[in-house]
């Protein structure tokens, strides 16, 4: 390649050439090289500004009324990217009501007051199914869980006897709003918990007064809810 092409080549080629680069080529460069950590803060900022304004848009409601009244004790229900979301309804931003229905596990249960030298039950259900307006297959259990210390249920791990596994809150399209209430009730000494064959066999329509009273659970010591729909409605 003739060196009399040397405008139409690059600075390296020009330089083979016997041809040094112009100073206003080397200004560019520098100029260049300053501008890319400006355009990459820029970037940054803009991304900031986009997820503060979508943050601002999920608005957390809090329950009032009865539903309010329910939370009673300071039990917290710890889901990822939410936190406690006692006593408030799941907000449809963000796809959570999705991610609750569809994705998260069981969430962490916490109760601070527990004593540690006592052991605990766990009770979650729906009073709302199929719908709140009518309950038809009221209490459906979503978890319940016997013998958890209470040293584990102050941190939130719910570890024990799982006699239901955790079933994620899953409201049937057009149903409304459903109540998913979480029971901690203290385990009596000695007290031998198990379901009957009929209630093992179908988590839907459940007897949980009966279930309450069989084995003299008493009265929750801390309970709390939170309100969710389909996440399509």
């Amino acid at each position: 390649m003739s060196c009399g092409l040397h405008s139409y080549l690059g600075q390296g080629q020009r330089r083979q050439c016997g041809v040094t680069a112009s100073p206003e080529w080397d200004r560019q460069k520098v100029r260049m090289k300053l501008l890319v950590p400006y355009l990459f803060l820029f970037g940054l900022s803009v991304i900031a500004v986009q997820e503060g304004v979508h943050a601002e848009e999920c608005i957390f409601q809090k329950l009032e009324g009865r539903d309010a009244d329910f939370c009673r004790g300071g039990l917290e229900v710890l889901y990822p990217e939410l936190g406690d979301v006692g006593c408030t309804y799941i907000p449809k931003c963000n796809q959570y009501r999705k991610q609750i229905s569809r994705e998260w596990s069981s969430p962490n249960v916490r109760y601070q007051k527990a004593d540690k030298n006592k052991q605990y039950v766990l009770i979650m259900v729906d009073p709302d199914a199929p719908s709140r307006a009518n309950p038809k297959y009221r209490y459906w259990r979503h978890w319940l869980v016997t013998n958890i210390t209470g040293a584990d249920l102050k941190t939130g791990k719910v570890q024990g006897s799982a006699l239901t596994d955790y079933i994620r809150p899953t409201p049937p399209s057009n149903s409304g709003y459903h109540r998913y209430r979480f029971q901690i009730y203290e385990q009596p000494e000695y007290e031998a918990i198990a379901l009957s064959p009929e209630a093992a066999a179908s988590s839907g329509s459940w007897n949980m007064e009966h279930f309450v009273d069989q084995f003299r659970l008493g009265a929750p010591v801390a309970s709390t809810l939170f309100l969710t729909k389909h996440y399509g409605d």
